[in-house]
């Protein structure tokens, strides 16, 4: 069977993409777009009225655990072991110009 696509077709839109072909490469993207659109048109001759339409080929479920609400440490005592704080926040060197 034929490739679908002509060699043309794909010179066309490597054009507009403002991408530049050897004609080694034109040959290679032309038979593997056509290998790509032959699959597509099998896949649109398949029968799916009664398959439901999903998100991800597998059943997924949420394997995160709960968030639960615990203590978790002093904000004092974090600042504490920082280099330089200011209003009770981290403070950092300013990057790449930054305004105050």
């Amino acid at each position: 069977m034929g490739s679908p696509l002509r060699r043309e077709e794909v010179a066309h839109v490597a054009k507009l993409a403002r991408l530049s072909l050897s004609e080694d490469e034109l040959e290679l993207f032309t038979e593997q777009l056509g290998q790509v659109l032959e699959h597509a048109n099998d896949m649109s001759s398949l029968d799916l009225k009664d398959v439901e339409p999903t998100a991800h080929p597998f059943g997924l479920i949420n394997v995160v655990r709960d968030d639960v609400v615990r203590a978790s440490l002093e904000r004092n005592a974090v600042l504490s072991q920082a280099p330089d704080t200011q209003d009770d926040r981290f403070a950092v060197p300013r990057i790449m110009g930054e305004a105050p």
